[in-house]
């Protein structure tokens, strides 16, 4: 069983290691580029000014051009890579100087960090959690499930191809993750605390582990238990907090300014075509010409916590691994759908515990992943990242085929409409008149998916018995 799951590991690596081989976002499209080189000016400002200037604007720190949106825990990792890279070549993180830094030195460099991130935080996660499932499943299963999830091309092409470190704040989340299932509260509490101080998207997990969390301290039979349980919670997640936000927390309006760097309301509802409910209202009742943003993220707010509210209500009720694996892709969907400022990357959200739940529903979570990656084309076609996309969605595909060959037989209509658009996008140029059809049709038809996955996620949640 330890070679197996070795190799699996080593599988995801390899297909890591050949997606990094292909460009990246914001190649050689100046001025800003792209996410590479948001990373990469992170590390320039980090390990050049000092702590208290990181997310502050100045004639150092242009916050117009890729200024600090991220939590610290984010900032302290691009130090660090950014120490690394200085040692390697001063010229990766030159103040003012590196602005577009592009070289294959550099690439070698870039690509090796989110790598190691893999292999350190990431895979490691996954396979805590696939080990730490209900006793019940066999050794084929967790097998199984590994497998699947070290190659899920979604992540892979974000992270290794167009360029971010989700890997980290995902791979901590799924570290809480295992903690909860194998009972270690405490654990759970510090890893997610963490995991939402380096990307606040965390917040599409945080209502699963505060209900789950909340409900094991209830339960407890005496009120001093109960108390002395939340209490210990409460303590080491605001003790995490702390330590992370020290230099900030000295200055209150240096600690308002982080926030609102991380919680950009002037931006908008969304950005690009993203396959969520907003984006679709948009084609054809214009939001930001009836709403003002203040408004919008009202509404957004409220939208979403109605949509999250049933399925964390029934995990606070009854607490079981399944039950929590349900409430976070629920909740995940719920806040990608609803929710203000959503990006096409943040569908991974979901797809983590709907990587989980394939033991459970193979057939149901293998389309909602493969329509995951099919949301997430148009961006990846501007990276030119298409063929890698179609070639790993092929591929995943097969596997988990050859892997369950009991649902070798199984079609569906959406795959085939997937092909359909996939194919019609590249040989059928958009119209002068509309230059996003093709994005536009994908994020809608994804959208339908999702919303379906949504209402489908939250009927088996309060009819499965497990």
């Amino acid at each position: 069983m330890k070679s197996e799951l070795l190799a699996a590991a080593f599988l995801g690596l390899a297909v890591r290691s050949i997606i990094s081989l292909y460009s990246y976002s914001g190649f050689n499209t100046p001025p800003m580029y792209g996410d590479y080189e948001a990373q990469r000016h992170w590390q320039e400002v980090t390990v050049n000014l000092d702590t208290g200037e990181w997310y502050t604007n100045s004639s150092n720190n242009d916050l117009m051009y890729w200024g600090l949106d991220y939590p610290p825990l984010t900032a302290y990792h691009s130090y660090i890579v950014g120490k690394l890279g200085k040692a390697i070549n001063p010229r990766f993180v030159e103040l003012h100087k590196s602005r577009g830094y592009q070289s294959p030195e550099h690439k070698r460099f870039m690509r090796s960090t989110v790598v190691a991130a893999d292999i350190l935080v990431y895979l490691p996660a996954l396979l805590a959690v696939c080990l730490c499932l209900d006793k019940s499943f066999q050794g084929d299963d967790k097998l199984f499930l590994f497998m699947l999830t070290v190659v899920y091309p979604g992540q892979i092409l974000i992270d290794n191809g167009h360029f971010q470190y989700n890997n980290i704040s995902l791979g901590l989340a799924a570290a809480a993750v295992a903690a909860i299932l194998r009972g270690r509260l405490y654990i759970a509490s510090f890893f997610f605390t963490l995991a939402l101080n380096y990307k606040q998207m965390e917040l599409y997990h945080s209502l699963p582990f505060f209900a789950f969390l909340l409900g094991e301290c209830v339960n407890q039979e005496r009120f001093g238990a109960f108390v002395a349980r939340l209490s210990r919670i409460g303590a080491i997640v605001l003790a995490t907090f702390a330590i992370l936000w020290s230099p900030w927390l000295g200055s209150l309006p240096r600690a308002l300014g982080v926030l609102q760097r991380l919680f950009p309301v002037a931006r908008g509802v969304f950005e690009d075509k993203v396959a969520n409910v907003w984006c679709a209202i948009n084609v054809v009742w214009k939001l930001k010409k009836h709403l003002l943003n203040d408004q919008m993220a009202l509404v957004c707010i409220g939208c979403t916590l109605i949509a999250a509210l049933p399925t964390n209500i029934a995990l606070f009720r009854r607490r079981t691994q399944l039950g929590f694996l349900l409430a976070l892709f629920n909740t995940s969907l719920a806040f990608f759908l609803f929710s203000f400022q959503v990006h096409e990357k943040t569908i991974l959200l979901a797809a983590l515990p709907a990587l989980f739940l394939l033991k459970w529903w193979p057939n149901e979570m293998l389309l909602f992943l493969e329509v995951s990656v099919f949301s997430m084309l148009p961006l990846l076609a501007r990276d030119k990242l298409l063929l890698p996309a179609l070639v790993s969605t092929v591929t995943f595909h097969l596997l988990f085929k050859c892997l369950r060959p009991e649902h070798s037989h199984m079609r569906n209509i959406s795959n085939i409409v997937m092909i359909i658009i996939v194919a019609a996008s590249l040989l059928i140029p958009a119209p002068a008149r509309f230059p996003d059809l093709w994005p536009l049709i994908i994020s809608v038809i994804s959208c339908g998916h999702f919303v379906l996955f949504f209402v489908w996620g939250n009927c088996q949640h309060f009819v499965f018995k497990s």
